[in-house]
């Protein structure tokens, strides 16, 4: 073969090589699964922030990347067969919403990877051995801060000053709230504040549970952050309002709908932030080598509204610290 037809066939087939290995990666569809606690009707600003995560990384549904939707409908006890599903489905990696949903994707797979959303506190709960160092297949985002719950309980306190005890409104179904309970109880105890735990894991048991928080006629409300609680917001606002209760919230949604305030982080820019997790893993990074965020911002909401209908002031030094304030 003349030398100069070698070469250049080598060369040739050296620089093909690597186009086509590009064009095929480029023509790759990835298959992404979201697990949601509740329903697409009640997380559509989640999901939403997650996608507009993935468009800004040039990932576009249905062209080069499909997300394959399950939903627990607020029953936690749904998202073993949910991940089977998933499984089932061959997806790259899992998105969860919660801790609930992330402990049972970890329990069903061991080598999809699975990107946190959201997560309370990741280590406690088990899925990762260290923030630095997740190790096994999970990584993303924890929301919880060591001074969060306290911090709640104190705003709470700041609003209503002469406050003693507050009935603390929690899914024993969550795994995580055993924790956030006792983060909550140590701060109270440096106010002087007593907590008064108030049990709910189904729907069919809130008559029962807003019967036992009215006859002990505490001084206020606190809600733990948990997906169920928040898809039952409505009736969890209405019943705080007829009861003239004060309440501090997890989630601004809860204040939206007429609820006194929340202080929680920047849920929307978590979800949107988790999609650079996936991206990275679906470029090769592995989990394990991906260290755990913890939240950056965080949004104080009142409701002004809600606050002159329970005769209370809030003082101006809060309102000016506010992200939101509803009139």
């Amino acid at each position: 073969m003349d030398r100069r037809v070698f070469l250049s066939t080598l060369c040739g087939g050296l620089l093909a090589a690597p186009l086509a290995a590009e064009a095929q990666q480029a023509g790759k569809v990835y298959r992404v699964g979201y697990l949601g606690n509740s329903s697409a009707s009640l997380e559509p600003d989640l999901v939403e922030a997650l996608r507009q995560g993935l468009r800004n990384l040039s990932y576009v549904e249905n062209q080069n990347i499909i997300i394959e939707y399950r939903w627990a409908e607020g029953r936690y006890d749904r998202f073993p067969s949910l991940v089977a599903d998933l499984i089932q489905h061959q997806v790259d990696v899992i998105v969860t919403a919660g801790t609930p949903g992330t402990l049972a994707a970890k329990q069903a797979t061991r080598t999809i990877p699975i990107v946190m959303a959201v997560s309370a506190d990741a280590v406690g709960a088990g899925l990762v051995d260290s923030l630095a160092r997740p190790g096994a297949n999970v990584t993303g985002l924890t929301t919880m801060v060591q001074e969060l719950e306290g911090k709640r309980v104190e705003l709470l306190k700041n609003i209503v000053p002469r406050l003693s005890r507050i009935a603390v409104l929690k899914n024993p179904a969550n795994p995580v709230m055993a924790i956030v309970f006792n983060e909550a109880r140590t701060a109270a105890r440096a106010l002087h504040v007593t907590l008064e735990p108030v049990d709910i894991r189904a729907v069919d048991e809130f008559e029962n549970t807003f019967a036992t928080i009215a006859k002990a006629r505490p001084g206020a409300i606190l809600v733990l952050a948990d997906r169920f609680l928040l898809a039952e917001r409505e009736r969890i606002v209405i019943f705080a309002a007829r009861q003239r209760l004060p309440a501090m919230y997890p989630y601004r949604e809860f204040v939206t709908l007429g609820g006194l305030m929340s202080y929680s982080p920047n849920y929307a820019e978590a979800f949107r932030h988790a999609a650079v997790f996936v991206d990275k893993i679906l470029k090769g990074a592995k989990p394990r080598d991906l260290p755990v965020e913890q939240p950056g911002t965080f949004q104080l909401v009142f409701n002004l509204k809600t606050a002159k209908a329970l005769g209370l002031m809030i003082p101006p030094s809060l309102l000016a610290r506010a992200d939101e304030v509803i009139e």
